[in-house]
């Protein structure tokens, strides 16, 4: 692909190959594949943790959202210059799609690479990391190729500099600027039922958005989460998790203060959700409800009142975790 910068991914697996062989004898070829990902609303814990070897390492929880998700088709072929995105202004992806095409070592194929999402810019969605890791799944099903999923994140952060764990399936604590897990919690998320609103501060650009300096006791309260959310989802507890999300919720209004945060957690008490949850670098929250109690409908009604009163009309529910699937 003439012209294009091509991103070293470091620590790539073996490539394990499925389908047919990129050439043959030399002759062009060309490929199609299509791949997806759904969106996220936000995170459940985001801090800095001490690793086992005593350093410090940003990470972050994700809370998946079924709502939202990006589709990547892609054609490829031995002829063609360079790779052409549409949108055009979706340069993440491209970038995702050469960085995959790199790390699999076949650099100079070109093509079409075609993105269409529902997932809204700059919220607190994963709009960005959709896209890349559609992208890089729908060039691997082009190509007839795997690569292991922790393969596939580190691709996504070369990418982008920093992304959303959207290609695991279970909960675990992820190192988005660096591609890592930092530890797999080991289970799928419990059943959640998510009544999600916006917070009023706009959109964030999360990469120009400056990390947070945490203070060491802010340190240490994140490691006590860490271990607190590892216990909860083994132990099935939903309230220790919602108790984790709004905790994190809490220490990030030192860093991108939510307005009307006293009165949301008030609004949270009283409607007995199990937790608050806000999307760390973005501009959507939500209530978190055990999505198995039978009173669920009359506390998400409530709260939509609630939500009213203070001038927030807007909202949307859904629900998450092994319920849903």
């Amino acid at each position: 692909m003439t012209g294009e910068r091509l991103v070293d991914v470091p620590g790539i697996s073996d490539v394990h190959s499925f389908g047919h062989a990129l050439t043959e004898e030399g002759r062009p070829g060309a490929w199609r594949g299509r791949g997806s990902a759904r969106g996220h609303h936000g995170e459940l814990l985001q801090g800095t943790f001490t690793a086992q070897d005593g350093r410090l390492r940003r990470g972050l929880t994700t809370l998946p959202c079924a709502l939202f998700s990006s589709e990547a088709t892609v054609e490829l072929s031995s002829s063609a210059e360079n790779l052409r995105v549409e949108p055009g202004w979706k340069s993440k992806a491209r970038q995702a799609a050469c960085a995959t095409l790199a790390a699999v070592g076949v650099p100079r194929l070109g093509g079409v690479l075609r993105v269409r999402s529902n997932i809204e810019v700059g919220l607190g969605f994963g709009s960005s990391s959709g896209d890349v890791t559609a992208t890089i799944r729908a060039v691997l099903d082009a190509l007839g190729m795997s690569l292991p999923v922790e393969d596939i994140a580190r691709i996504a952060v070369a990418a982008e500099s920093a992304a959303d764990p959207l290609m695991f399936d279970d909960m675990l604590l992820f190192a988005h600027r660096e591609g890592e897990v930092i530890e797999s919690f080991g289970v799928p998320l419990l059943p959640l039922a998510v009544l999600g609103f916006p917070l009023g501060i706009g959109p964030v650009d999360t990469l120009s958005h400056p990390p947070a300096r945490y203070t060491p006791r802010e340190i240490e309260q994140f490691d006590e989460m860490r271990v607190r959310m590892r216990c909860g989802t083994a132990g099935g507890d939903l309230r220790e998790i919602g108790r984790i999300a709004t905790e994190s919720a809490t220490v990030n209004q030192r860093f991108l203060p939510v307005p009307h945060f006293a009165k949301l957690l008030k609004i949270h008490a009283h409607v007995e959700a199990v937790g608050i949850q806000v999307a760390h670098s973005g501009s959507v929250g939500s209530f978190l409800f055990d999505a198995t109690d039978a009173d669920l409908m009359s506390k998400t009604a409530l709260a939509r009142e609630y939500l009213a009163n203070i001038g927030v009309e807007k909202n949307w529910y859904y629900e998450e975790g092994t319920m849903a699937d």
